[in-house]
């Protein structure tokens, strides 16, 4: 089969996928259906490419990740469930206040995903105060999507330091580098991303006022939390606090002091699912207490990781296919003779298979397992750190990924009962015009100076 119409058939395959993804339907039979047309306008087998390389690509992703996936889900289930995170962003919001209406809502989406607590599960429990704080703000209740999406899907998620989310863990299995990667270029891109993020959902709140914009209730709105608030000590929120302590801790401090002891030697990999569990035990403990609730936590978190990684691992699977037709060595050959360094090809790739699969953490997968080693053996060549390759993977997976298909801003929406086109304006610029602008630029500069 021609090169060309096999590169045609890619498009076509992405295109397909995006476009069933965002109708809603899941990706879990739309990834293998836009595989087997990529197959066969690259001239493969459909059979094969489906029971061979498919299924190959989707095994060995939840071979390799599933203990970080099933882990998390049951520990933000818990923080869920217990009432943790959310005696925590109650305690944030009562020191804030409804004054600061975006930062009320930002910060406690960013404490909990520092954390390690699913995106999903963030929404879930942020989206109850934002609604509270926004409503004493009088601020449009369109507005607060992109304030939780801004917290729980940005900096966090891809650019600070240390973070567990698995944006952040992935990239250490192909360069050999830890979740705490190129510390300089993590901070600014704190700063590019969230500054410019925040004074916009700032200008958009003054604005709303200047307008006479008011907060409409929601009639499908009920919070199911504020009768069990009543029952749990004002001291609670410290049980959502401290596990988020422990995990962090645990992922970037703990490893460093048994390699230094000559104790243990973890990858990241590994270090994550011992800094999760060890956050479940403490949850857990802080949370005794609430002991009929543990086990449903725990049950309802596996369940849930199923799907979580089964959505994550269907779009590995497509690119896996796509890997292998004769179309994608003439996109690999553009992506790595691309003009400038190969921080700005990487980040390139990253971010349109990132949108392509509506997937940080797939979009990424695809795009390392393709050209991470092309990458890192021509980072070694020029004497580039593998820590710069890592943290650009990082933040340019947080950008395209956020296009209308992305299924944690579907899932936003559903929760904030607001649509495509009353909210996701104002969340585009903050989740992924800044970070694209900001992870291409990022490449460009550290690859002409450092």
């Amino acid at each position: 089969m021609s090169p060309v119409i096999s590169l045609a058939g890619i498009v076509i395959g992405l295109i397909l996928l995006m476009y069933l993804a965002y109708k809603g339907h899941s990706i879990i039979w739309v990834a293998p259906v836009c595989a087997v047309v990529v197959a066969v306008m690259g001239g493969l087998s459909i059979l094969d490419s489906y029971l061979g390389d498919y299924i190959e690509g989707v095994a060995e992703y939840i071979v390799l990740w599933f203990p970080a996936f099933f882990l998390g889900a049951v520990y933000g289930k818990l923080m869920d469930m217990t009432g943790s995170a959310r005696s925590l962003a109650g305690k944030i919001v009562d020191i804030i206040g409804p004054k600061f209406a975006v930062a009320a809502v930002v910060i406690p989406c960013m404490l909990m995903t520092y954390g390690g607590i699913s995106l999903f599960v963030v929404v879930f429990v942020v989206y109850p105060m934002g609604y509270a704080i926004y409503r004493a703000a009088n601020l449009p209740r369109t507005l607060l999507p992109s304030a939780i999406a801004f917290g729980a899907f940005g900096i966090t998620m891809t650019a600070v330091p240390g973070t567990p989310q698995i944006q952040n863990i992935i990239p250490t299995e192909y360069y050999g580098t830890t979740a705490t990667a190129a510390p300089l270029m993590s901070i600014v891109a704190v700063i590019a991303i969230g500054v410019p993020g925040y004074i916009y959902l700032e200008w958009r709140a003054r604005q709303a006022r200047k307008q006479g914009l008011q907060f409409e209730e929601d009639p499908k709105y009920k919070d199911n939390f504020a009768d069990k608030a009543i029952t749990l000590p004002k001291w609670h929120w410290l049980c959502g606090l401290i596990p988020l302590i422990v995990v962090v801790l645990m992922l970037n401090v703990l490893p460093g002091i048994l390699e230094k002891a000559g104790m243990a030697e973890w990858s990241s990999s590994q270090a994550i699912v011992v800094a999760l569990f060890a956050g479940i035990i403490v949850t857990c403990i802080m949370n005794i207490k609430q002991l009929k609730i543990l086990l449903p936590a725990i049950s309802e978190g596996a369940n849930g990781s199923l799907l979580a990684i089964m959505n994550t691992a269907c779009a590995v699977g497509f690119g896996s296919v796509v890997k292998v037709v004769p179309g994608f060595a003439l996109l690999k050959t553009a992506m790595l003779n691309m003009p400038g360094s190969i921080l700005f090809s990487e980040a390139v790739a990253v971010n349109v298979l990132a949108g392509a699969t509506g997937s940080a953490s797939g979009g990424m997968s695809i795009a390392l397992a393709a050209l991470g080693q092309q990458y890192l053996e021509k980072a070694n060549a020029i004497g580039l750190n593998p820590e710069y390759l890592h943290r650009i993977a990082a933040i340019a997976s947080g950008g395209l990924d956020s296009l209308p298909h992305n299924g944690a801003i579907l899932t936003l929406f559903a929760v904030s009962n607001c649509t495509h086109k009353e909210s996701y304006k104002d969340l585009c610029v903050v989740v992924c015009v800044i970070p694209v602008v900001v992870s291409l630029i990022l490449a460009l500069v550290w690859g002409l100076f450092i």
